[in-house]
């Protein structure tokens, strides 16, 4: 694999869009159990021009890993700290494009100064996240039917008290008290 990282554009929201549709459809099946309400829900937003509309919103920062020439991974992140989107074709996982993805996510993140990530993960993803060392704090229903893990990662290493990383606090918020 030869995989280069780069931001997204509006010319890759239909490889992009096919990207979100087969993962979701092929990768997500222990969460929407073939559920053709649940499937109907969740695709419902997932549309070239709705992707492109993703891509350029300013308070979206989003990235696409690419393959030879192809894209095989797309992510999201939202300026209020939302890990919104990290999907890839089957075929790409487990090749380290979702590792590189969210660790440039991360490092964008940190540069618009947020604190902590938080994302809702689907069970199929669960694993994923917790090894990127993203905490669970409960379950969450989707909109479209789903139920999701609530995760979070501090990014600012020097919020601690006490020389001990505040693994308690996922806010965005000014943590100064």
């Amino acid at each position: 694999m030869s995989l280069e990282i780069r931001i997204a554009t509006s010319g890759d929201a239909f490889e992009a869009c096919n990207v979100l549709r087969r993962s979701i459809v092929e990768c997500c099946s222990l969460d929407h159990r073939n559920d053709p309400a649940i499937l109907e829900a969740w695709l419902g937003n997932k549309t070239p021009e709705m992707v492109a509309c993703w891509f350029a919103s300013p308070t979206n920062f989003a990235l696409v890993a690419v393959d030879a020439d192809a894209v095989v991974g797309v992510a999201l992140l939202t300026r209020a700290g939302k890990l919104a989107l990290c999907y890839l074709l089957p075929e790409a996982q487990r090749r380290g494009a979702g590792k590189a993805l969210v660790e440039k996510l991360e490092v964008q993140a940190r540069e618009w100064g947020i604190k902590a990530l938080q994302l809702h993960s689907t069970a199929s993803a669960q694993a994923f996240f917790a090894r990127l060392g993203y905490d669970e704090a409960g379950n969450v229903r989707s909109p479209y039917g789903v139920e999701t893990v609530f995760c979070w990662k501090q990014l600012d290493p020097d919020c601690t008290v006490s020389g001990t990383a505040r693994r308690k606090r996922f806010c965005n918020c000014n943590s100064s008290a």
